[in-house]
């Protein structure tokens, strides 16, 4: 990829168009492999726009199977679903996120009070480990917000197992850089790793398989690696909590006057029938900052405010600017238009999730509830979302036959 992706719709549907051609068998055989940094040509590199929705999964995964039909683009797609299948999976166990958040507290002290870990810690965020392929990985994400999925596992691993990092330490700083990060596929993919989202099963880094899937890039040996007996499922020796209910979500009304609050959850306003709708003030939201309590990349941030800017001047609507900073921001926003409803796109469990939620009391206090879009998408897959990947995968040959081939 690019060191620079321009963050706009046009853009996305750009590279969306020029990636169809290898979203069917080329994609299945050479997705695994990791060329190194500007050559990811195996892979379509779409998820910044696709977490964004710039362009949505269901215009992806539309043209992967109008194209090449679903048995010969079914890597393709599936790979598209499992961000859907994370963003439910946190849906349905929230507390997952919540536990991450204040583990993540700890480590940050921890950080603080231990010099050793401090120094092991910057070392391996520096590309200084002497284990090739971590260090260049390592460089490779700050220098784009990007890394090839392979990468991540092995990155991930290495981190958890051979270098023994806390792994919320490294799910932070992947969040900090990935222009793509999503508070979902981002924790629970370093979950997965450690052998905490399927309990006792972690993803083991070796020298044989990186070798094979890097064009035998790095030199390398067995023992540059941990030997993996089990993974960190013991830290948790409680298991996953229990599963809740999907959240309600109060739907838009027409008839109140309404503050449109556009943020990075969903960058296509004309997806939505905003025409309809009495509205007396509109804010673009800014909220990557919130990702951390570390500096979060200005690549990251960057992005965030031109993908927000291409929503509001394709939607040819004048909007101002806020940053989620004190929620109370939110509040003397909505009380300055007279508005009795704030309308944005569904929030997934994340950040921004929290930020609206120490915000909502003061609104409802003042007769103002927040509402929200929800694409029939993430509805569709969602109470699927529930176990592993296999349950949303069975589910597939429906959801695209209901909302792609119709």
């Amino acid at each position: 990829m690019p060191l620079t992706l321009d963050a706009t719709r046009a853009a996305g549907l750009v590279a969306m168009q020029s990636f169809v051609p290898e979203m069917g068998r080329q994609y299945a055989a050479g997705r695994n492999f990791d060329h190194g940094m500007g050559n990811h040509t195996s892979v379509s590199v779409l998820s910044p726009y696709i977490s964004r929705r710039l362009i949505s999964e269901q215009e992806v995964v539309t043209l992967a199977f109008s194209t090449h039909g679903a048995e010969v683009a079914e890597k393709f797609i599936q790979e598209v679903f499992w961000r859907s299948y994370f963003k439910g999976w946190l849906e349905l166990r929230p507390q997952v996120w919540d536990l991450y958040c204040e583990g993540l507290n700890s480590d940050l002290g921890s950080l603080n009070l231990d010099r050793g870990l401090r120094r092991d810690v910057s070392c391996a965020i520096a590309g200084q480990t002497g284990i090739s392929c971590f260090d260049s990985w390592a460089v490779e994400l700050q220098k784009t917000g990007y890394l090839h999925n392979h990468a991540r596992m092995w990155f991930a691993s290495i981190w958890i197992f051979t270098l023994r990092l806390p792994w919320r330490l490294g799910a932070d700083f992947f969040f900090r850089h990935l222009l793509d990060g999503d508070a979902a596929s981002n924790t629970l993919s370093w979950r997965w790793v450690a052998g905490l989202h399927t309990r006792g099963r972690p993803y083991v880094a070796t020298a044989r398989n990186i070798a094979a899937f890097t064009g035998q890039r790095f030199s390398l040996k067995d023992n540059d690696f941990a030997n993996v007996a089990h993974g960190l499922e013991a830290t948790e020796p409680d298991g996953l909590p229990p599963l809740l209910p999907l959240r309600a979500v109060h739907s838009p009304l027409t008839t109140r006057p309404t503050a449109l609050l556009i943020t990075d959850e969903d960058c296509q306003l004309e997806d939505f029938n905003i025409g309809d709708f009495d509205i007396r003030a509109i804010s673009m939201l800014s909220s990557s900052h919130l990702r951390s309590a570390l500096e979060v990349s200005e690549r990251v941030l960057d992005f965030e405010n031109a993908a927000l800017v291409d929503a509001v001047a394709r939607s040819k609507l004048e909007a101002i600017h806020l940053r989620a900073d004190d929620p109370d921001v939110l509040l003397n926003w909505a009380l300055a238009a007279g508005v009795t409803q704030i309308v944005t796109s569904y929030v997934t469990r994340g950040p921004l999730w929290d930020w609206l939620e120490q915000a909502k009391p003061k609104l409802s206090e003042h007769g103002i509830i927040l509402a929200e879009w929800q694409r029939d998408w993430d509805t569709a897959i969602w109470p699927y979302a529930t176990a592993g990947f296999f349950k949303i995968r069975k589910q597939i040959p429906r959801i695209l036959k209901e909302m792609v081939s119709a």
